[in-house]
């Protein structure tokens, strides 16, 4: 098998993946890692695999199962996947993958029970930590509202420790017909706030029904305009010093409490165990 240097064209053309523009281009996006590539794998997402000799060494089996599937796999030297990671470390293993997010329409498909939406999120590694806690709990989809980071973001899906290819994401920049959509699906909306009239604590009736939590920017949290239309905004009590909790500590809160209220009631997909 020939190995692929840095300047070999497949090998160039993968590399520029690290740039949006490029995704949104070729339809494609990079992962890295044996989590991501065997969920890629199961999902039929993987067009691509470069490895190192390495690598080869240490995911024979999950090569074999990207040959097996169809899927080329390439040997590549370790300039080349210095190039192809955007790591500290590389792991030597980088898979060219079709783009995951689907329209808001499909996402909320199937009259779902549970659907995280960050609002204009920001930090990737927020974003794929949102979209994992969303996957843990059964959540039926995540929608990434307003003017949000790309879910295909290298930080975001290793954040996501592969829950990307789990569950529906959709990208929707207007906020107004995100939230439109997420009424159309028969989904009370949640958001919260600080000064919210409901506690979490007192909340475990309201969480029975299907529901879409909305969670702020990492900096601005939610818009004044945007919280009002929320159909309750809930505060997460802090019983300590704390002056706030980030948003991805507030999302898996939050989302958690939904799952738990409806596996109880016996509602939903949400929070069912594995």
């Amino acid at each position: 098998m020939d190995v692929l240097t840095e300047r070999t064209p497949r090998v160039v053309s993968a590399v520029k993946l690290h740039r949006g523009a490029q995704r949104r281009k070729t339809g494609t996006f990079l992962i890295e890692g044996a989590n991501s590539l065997e969920s890629a794998l199961a999902g039929g997402h993987a067009v691509e695999v470069f490895c190192t000799d390495d690598a080869r060494e240490r995911f024979g089996r999950l090569l074999d199962e990207a040959a097996g599937a169809g899927v080329p796999v390439s040997l590549v030297t370790d300039r080349a996947a210095r190039g192809l990671s955007d790591t500290v470390t590389p792991a030597g293993l980088v898979a060219v993958c079709r783009l995951l997010d689907v329209s808001i329409e499909t996402a909320l498909a199937g009259r779902p029970a549970l659907v995280a939406v960050p609002v204009e999120i920001a930090e990737p590694g927020n974003a794929g930590t949102v979209i994992r806690v969303a996957d843990a709990v059964g959540a039926d989809a995540v929608v990434l509202a307003g003017d949000a980071v790309d879910p295909h973001n290298g930080k975001c899906v290793r954040a996501s420790a592969g829950s990307v290819f789990h569950l529906p994401i959709a990208r929707e920049r207007s906020i107004d017909a995100a939230l439109s959509a997420l009424t159309d699906a028969g989904l009370q909306v949640l958001a919260t706030a600080a000064d919210g009239e409901v506690d979490l604590d007192d909340a475990d009736e309201l969480l029975r029904a299907p529901t879409a939590w909305l969670f702020g920017n990492e900096a601005h949290g939610l818009a004044a305009d945007i919280a009002a239309r929320a159909d309750h905004r809930i505060r997460i009590p802090i019983r300590g010093r704390a002056e706030s909790l980030n948003l991805a500590t507030a999302a898996a809160i939050c989302l958690y409490e939904s799952a738990r209220a409806h596996h109880r009631a016996g509602t939903g997909n949400a929070g069912e165990s594995q």
